[in-house]
């Protein structure tokens, strides 16, 4: 699949979600919806029903919704008035607004649910693949192929789940319960050693090892529908823990700029992933859609965090912020929109020159 097809779908998908959680709200809300567009510019092809025009424009990297009232200064015949987003009373405008990239929480979940459920996820065995030398586990008598089944007597399914408990222990003699082939179980007592590691961020962290890699055996685990739909809330919950705190270290000063992409990263990735098959892409359409969702969460006017924002001022002052100060806002918002634009296209065009990856991948 072209990378340019791809990006037309994942971005499609992408905004086609987010457009429908305020389309649906809207409508719940008894706001009148005049468009439901895909795309912007021109109109290319639809159908009207009712008074909402669902259409397809040309430029298919985007899409929105225009609302009866959306503009607060904007003349309102008196029979559309009832269905006036403007006129609404300010609990029902904010559901509004934060549906947009509230339903982008929801998608991954439902494809988290899916995957889940349909396709089951691949788990690291904590079998032994190399004992790394004067390492704990080699002074122990811990051996390549052994499998790691228990420590200190809590049983072992991954080797995500054994790397943590070793790194829980804190540097204490934990006891360590193997399998070997012909010789049945074994169980040592190893005292892991603290080394200094780099985290996805690149930063230094300390963690307790026993000196030993795996040996890159997998299997797949299916889940029901119970436990897929669990696992699917904690892998969105993950993405969104991570991609908080990488907004929060950028700002910070503690991760490149660099990795900041625009639509050529989104379009070179999406056309990797769709390489890889059709789950590797709906994957990263679910992880775009957490990103897209926190983007627009933050405070910043012209987003849907900066409507967010206004409401709750104006649930504190108990009146609408006034239009002077929200063209204002917009203004800076739309600067800092441009600026951010320019930035990801500079990034986009650099990283083609140097073939740099985001996150240093």
């Amino acid at each position: 699949m072209n990378s340019l097809f791809a990006l037309v779908i994942v971005l499609g998908v992408l905004v086609f979600v987010h457009e429908f959680g305020h389309f649906i709200v809207a409508r719940l809300c008894g706001v009148g919806v005049e468009k439901f567009s895909l795309g912007f510019g021109p109109r290319v092809f639809g159908k009207k029903v009712g008074m909402t025009d669902y259409r397809v424009s040309a430029i298919p990297l985007g899409g929105y919704v225009k609302m009866v009232g959306e503009e607060p200064d904007a003349d309102i015949p008196d029979e559309l008035i009832p269905l006036s987003f403007t006129h609404k009373s300010l609990w029902k405008r904010f559901l509004i607004v934060a549906a947009g990239p509230v339903f982008n929480l929801l998608l991954p979940i439902v494809i988290f649910f899916i995957l889940n459920l349909t396709v089951g996820v691949f788990i690291l065995k904590p079998t032994v693949g190399e004992v790394r030398p004067d390492s704990p586990a080699m002074h122990s008598g811990i051996k390549a192929g052994d499998e790691i089944i228990a420590i200190d007597g809590t049983a072992v399914d991954s080797w995500t789940h054994m790397a943590e408990l070793i790194s829980t222990s804190n540097g204490r003699a934990i006891s360590v319960t193997v399998r070997r082939k012909g010789a049945g179980r074994i169980t040592y007592d190893i005292r892991p050693s603290r080394i200094t590691d780099k985290n996805i961020f690149g930063e230094e962290v300390q963690r307790y090892v026993i000196g030993i890699s795996p040996a890159g055996d997998a299997f797949k685990q299916h889940f029901g529908l119970v436990g897929s739909l669990t696992q699917g809330v904690a892998q969105t919950g993950r993405i969104i823990k991570l991609t908080v705190l990488s907004v929060v270290k950028m700002i910070e000063g503690k991760i490149s700029a660099r990795n900041l992409g625009g639509p050529v990263a989104i379009a070179r990735m999406a056309g990797q992933q769709a390489e890889h098959g059709i789950v590797s892409l709906i994957s990263f359409i679910a992880m775009l859609s957490i990103n897209l969702a926190i983007l627009n969460f933050l405070p910043i006017p012209v987003l849907d965090g900066g409507h967010l924002f206004f409401f709750l001022i104006e649930a504190i002052i108990r009146r609408p912020v006034s239009i002077r100060t929200r063209e204002l806002a917009q203004q800076a918002g739309i600067f800092l929109l441009i600026l951010l634009m320019v930035l990801v296209f500079y990034n986009d065009i650099m990283n083609q020159i140097t073939g740099w990856t985001p996150m240093g991948g």
